[in-house]
């Protein structure tokens, strides 16, 4: 828009709607390594978690908290539509210690647009898409 100032955007963290924090946070932790930043409350049950790995952040929220906050979210189906793409380094080995533990949904393949990726799905049905740009491999 003409005339008005955008702000310096300086970071992305998916906020994911889960079935089960605590089966989430130890899918993410794991299954894909990420470490446990924090969690509400501090033991099971929980309501509500952030996991990192490098600059990657998720933060996993109960349904009903979440509704509460986002109304609009109470008839839409965990898992949704969403994508997460995250670039890594050694796609290769990062597919070959997964492959038997997770459910794959995409085959490692090099696409035409220059990276070599796979995806897999998450315990509620989130796709999560690993690439590795070419100029890594």
């Amino acid at each position: 828009m003409e005339g008005v100032p955008m702000p310096q955007i300086n970071k992305l963290t998916p906020n994911l709607v889960v079935a089960d924090v605590a089966r989430s946070v130890a899918f993410y932790r794991d299954v894909l390594g990420f470490a446990i930043d924090a969690t509400v409350p501090e033991g099971p049950p929980y309501v509500f978690a952030s996991v990192t790995s490098g600059a990657v952040a998720i933060f996993l929220n109960a349904p009903e908290p979440a509704y509460a906050e986002y109304p609009a979210f109470k008839d839409r189906p965990i898992g949704g539509t969403l994508t997460l793409f995250i670039e890594v380094d050694g796609i290769d080995r990062w597919h070959a210690s997964l492959k038997d533990t997770v459910k794959i949904v995409m085959p490692l393949e090099h696409k035409w647009y220059g990276v070599t990726e796979f995806a897999i799905a998450d315990p509620d049905g989130y796709l999560i898409t690993f690439a590795e740009r070419d100029q890594q491999r």
